[in-house]
């Protein structure tokens, strides 16, 4: 059998190491004589699963006391809705800043529950910056800021974290939680998809301060009040139990990599080494601002696009797979998430390098 390297957007690679633990203990956990996926969550044995799970979690995160550490379902787009649900606490006002696809996205949820501000857009250039801090527009009574740190089908990443004083930040960080160190004290609630740094697709990690819970809209369902997941310790219903496994084989990993500072690194020059290759030629492009983009999505466009198809089938003979860009975008994109080798961007890199040697 032979891996390809897959530059997906998610549901993206996950660590080797992780998939042969998970394929060692796939039959028998721990003695058990069971699957992981065929124990009750509320057993001794899931218990103890979920219990280490969190607990380097925030050790990875350095996760403060008076955080809640939920393992949910529904995706980031459950949290669209859930946010304003929970975050409103009797204000109707709330900030959002437009980035791309996913701001968007939020943004439009949010409409049904609160009266939204866009305090700032980067549409007027096409998504390809974000907008310089002195100029937001924000209200004097928003209940909570929103914005998205990555944008995943943009490739626009913030190189700052907002500093919004008192009025509470939320960051949907589905494409860069993990990717490298966060202060997690200076946001409200952090929320992020699995399906990108996490593990597999199905399970939502939501890190919330305690002191923004207990106060939902009328009519809320049970399901989306974040208090009743953080009283019973993400369990009030069957929650994804496997794909909670498999993000603590996840965090372990981390934890022996060295940490989000050692993923940081890795991360970093990964990032430095397909940009480089991309400005050091004519024949491929990227669009966004040098100082706002990704480190985990690199979108890129060939100086004739009548190529593309022939790329990415070449591409995809050398193992080099799901590199075609966003529908709403066009070109190629290479998300580079942890789980991606450095020994996979420096195959993409040379492959274009002889792309470009034979067909510009």
């Amino acid at each position: 059998m032979t891996r390809v390297f897959n530059f997906s957007a998610g549901p993206a690679m996950l660590p080797e190491p992780v998939l042969e633990k998970a394929r060692e203990e796939m039959l028998d956990w721990n003695g058990t004589g069971m699957s992981v996926m065929e124990m009750s969550h509320r057993g001794k044995a899931f218990m103890s699963i979920a219990e280490a799970a969190e607990r380097d979690l925030r050790t990875l995160m350095e996760i403060p006391d008076n955080y809640k550490v939920l393992f949910l379902q529904g995706g980031a787009s459950a949290q669209f809705a859930m946010v304003p649900m929970n975050l409103l606490r009797g204000k109707k006002r709330v900030d959002y800043v437009n980035t791309g696809a996913w701001s968007k996205k939020a943004i439009e949820e949010a409409r049904k529950y609160a009266d939204v501000n866009v305090a700032a857009s980067s549409a007027a250039d096409g998504f390809n910056s974000v907008p310089a801090f002195e100029t937001w527009q924000r209200s004097e009574d928003a209940a909570y800021l929103h914005y998205t740190p990555n944008e995943t089908i943009g490739g626009v990443e913030f190189p700052w974290i907002p500093e919004t004083g008192d009025v509470p930040l939320v960051a949907d960080m589905s494409s860069t939680i993990l990717s490298r160190p966060v202060d997690v004290s200076r946001f409200g609630l952090i929320y992020a998809g699995a399906q990108k740094n996490i593990g597999p697709a199905g399970l939502t990690i939501v890190i919330v301060r305690e002191d923004l819970i207990g106060e939902t809209l009328a009519g809320t369902p049970t399901m989306f009040d974040y208090k009743v997941h953080a009283d019973n310790d993400s369990m009030y219903n069957t929650p994804p139990t496997y794909g909670w496994y498999l993000a603590g084989l996840v965090f372990q990993w981390l934890l022996g990599l060295g940490g989000l500072k050692a993923m940081a690194q890795i991360n970093e020059r990964k990032a430095r080494k397909l940009y480089d290759a991309i400005d050091g030629s004519d024949f491929y492009a990227n669009p966004v601002d040098p100082a706002c983009r990704s480190w985990m999505n690199v979108p890129f466009t060939l100086a004739n696009p009548d190529l593309d198809g022939e790329f990415l089938k070449e591409a995809a003979a050398l193992g080099l797979t799901t590199l075609k860009g966003h529908r709403s975008v066009g070109g190629m994109r290479a998300s580079i998430y942890n789980a991606m080798p450095e020994a996979g961007v420096s195959a993409l890199v040379d492959f274009m390098a002889d792309f470009e040697q034979r067909k510009g």
